[in-house]
């Protein structure tokens, strides 16, 4: 197992562009959560939703790959008692989440569950984000684990994800 990145000593310096872990995530969540609301408020036609929900689809199987490889190993090595189930139920919700992303993926734009099945993502989605924001990401503040080498590397692997995929980091 790789060992976790903890705080540097303050003589040390980082990289140049640095970014908190933590910071992204809510950024990913922030950027999703807009995408959503835009799906449900938006006067859009069948294809454009279509298009939007492969796009929330994408952003969401980027961002729960590099919290699996990244931050929740890394959140792991460093658990207490009250993040280790914590972190379980969240690779759950992950399970869920790409349950339902592949549904959406497979369907076509008139399939008639597709608008309720992009609605339950969303909900699963706000339900995880709001534990995550909530309770996970304190606690995880709380750590020695070094989030700025953390949120480098999830940056990195981001943009890796996102060029495989053709899309924007």
């Amino acid at each position: 197992m790789p060992t976790a990145i903890r705080k540097a000593p303050a003589h040390s310096s980082g990289p140049a562009r640095s970014q908190d872990a933590i910071q992204l995530l809510k950024a990913d969540h922030a950027e999703v959560s807009k995408m959503f609301d835009k799906y449900e408020n938006g006067r859009l036609s069948a294809e454009r939703k279509h298009d939007l929900a492969l796009q929330i689809c994408a952003v969401l199987t980027i961002h729960a790959q590099i919290e699996e490889e990244i931050l929740y190993p890394a959140a792991r090595e460093v658990e207490t008692r009250e993040t280790e189930p914590m972190l379980d139920e969240a690779e759950v919700e992950h399970g869920s989440v790409k349950d339902l992303v592949a549904e959406i993926e497979g369907a076509s734009p008139g399939d008639e569950l597709f608008d309720a099945r992009v609605k339950v993502l969303g909900e699963y989605v706000k339900h995880h984000v709001k534990e995550e924001e909530g309770e996970l990401f304190p606690k995880i503040k709380k750590t020695k684990l070094d989030l700025e080498e953390i949120g480098s590397r999830l940056a990195q692997r981001k943009e890796e994800l996102a060029a495989e995929m053709g899309l924007d980091a």
